[in-house]
């Protein structure tokens, strides 16, 4: 593309510390306003990315991804659990019944939202038993009294594994007396995630006795293959059931999170792209003092037979190099801050004694990263586009410079 003067030249004088002291460190406050823009966007990227993961993969493993419900419960699960999994969208299926009640334990209270849970099924369809001890969960099966707590709200309980709760369940059927039950914790889920709050595990046969229809489960949690697709799948699903039954996804539950992220992230991304821009544009200025800095050089290569297109190749290799320089240098500190943040910002907690995020104001207690070569590869492109852009008015100039008159005082 240019001629192998021009890139000999272009590469040389690139990055020299020769010549004027104010241009070499503006040259170099370019690169480095660069860098940081490159290395930062990436960064937050990756948090994102992070936190649109931890969505996913955690709070809606432990929350029903789908779920069909119908007026006054489900009295005959396994049936319907029989048809449901018909659908190819549908990979697992299995009856839950939810209640809403407060659990007490020497003087305090706190709200939860209970989830009786069949554990043989609850494991094909939940992600819950990853985040507790070994054969934990099949616990409940067995023992009509064990309840499994989020650790966040056995710690607003002031509760530990082994210690004895009493839940009451207020009745919505006209019974004057709330349902008083006696439980034990028999372990804590844990997952970092908004969920460990209020939640929690009970057998699926007792929560249904508790419940305002006895008997019956309160739904049919579905776990599909396109979390995307949901919302379509279960519109599907309450289409071929009889009449009365209906269907929940997770984009009411969570959507409006979910919508927040990717807002967040366009935003940020779009803000910190035009920081990148503003950082190459910087080489606008870098370049135009290099052009009058070195006029007279310039004029004497014209002098001496260098073309127009010489001249230009010059300038445009010298800031397609500091564009390239970085770019590479950004990437490569952006790319180990997002495999790092994690765990540096966990030890910074650690070693101050603060949490700096919070389950009760954030999706996660912590802060997740995952780093997308895919955007690596955008935030590339698009900076060393932008750098090659700003090199071309500046290489234009210099090569409209007449040498009769840059070397009329020299």
């Amino acid at each position: 593309m240019f001629s192998r003067f021009s890139r000999q030249v272009g590469k040389r004088y690139a990055l020299s510390s020769k010549g004027s002291h104010l241009v070499s460190f503006i040259s170099r406050m370019s690169v480095m306003g660069l860098i940081i823009s490159v290395a930062l966007l990436i960064l937050v990227m990756s948090i994102m990315n992070g936190f649109d993961r931890e969505l996913r993969e955690r709070i809606l493993q432990v929350l029903p991804q789908a779920t069909i419900y119908k007026r006054d419960g489900i009295e005959s699960p396994g049936t319907v659990i029989e048809q449901l999994r018909q659908h190819p969208q549908v990979l697992a299926a299995a009856p839950y019944v939810t209640l809403q009640g407060l659990l007490a334990y020497r003087g305090n209270v706190s709200p939860v939202a209970l989830f009786g849970v069949e554990p043989s099924l609850e494991q094909d369809v939940s992600g819950a038993a990853q985040y507790l001890r070994l054969g934990k969960l099949l616990v409940l099966a067995d023992n009509p009294q064990a309840v499994i707590l989020g650790a966040a709200l056995a710690r607003s309980l002031q509760t530990e594994v082994g210690d004895h709760l009493r839940l009451v369940i207020p009745h919505g059927d006209g019974r004057a007396s709330p349902a008083v039950q006696t439980l034990e914790v028999v372990d804590l889920l844990d997952s970092g995630t908004e969920i460990d709050n209020n939640f929690a595990l009970l057998n699926l046969t007792r929560a249904s006795e508790l419940s305002d229809y006895p008997g019956r489960v309160s739904g049919i949690r579905l776990k599909v293959d396109d979390l995307f697709a949901a919302s379509r799948t279960v519109y599907e699903l309450a289409g071929f059931l009889p009449p009365g039954y209906y269907g929940k996804d997770w984009s009411r539950t969570h959507g409006n999170l979910y919508q927040a992220i990717h807002m967040s992230k366009r935003l940020v991304g779009l803000l910190l792209l035009l920081l990148i821009g503003i950082a190459a544009f910087n080489l606008v200025t870098t370049l135009i003092m290099v052009v009058v800095d070195k006029e007279a050089d310039i004029a004497i290569l014209r002098t001496q037979g260098a073309s127009t297109g010489d001249i230009l190749g010059i300038f445009l290799v010298q800031g397609g190099i500091i564009g390239l320089v970085g770019t590479a240098v950004g990437v490569g500190a952006g790319v180990l801050l997002s495999y790092t943040v994690t765990p540096a910002v966990a030890l910074l907690e650690r070693g101050l004694g603060i949490q700096f995020l919070h389950a009760d104001v954030y999706p996660v207690s912590y802060l997740p990263s995952q780093l997308l070569w895919a955007d690596v590869g955008l935030i590339v492109v698009v900076a060393l586009g932008l750098s090659f852009c700003a090199s071309i008015y500046p290489a234009w100039r210099a090569a409209r410079i007449p040498p009769a008159e840059a070397l009329r005082f020299e």
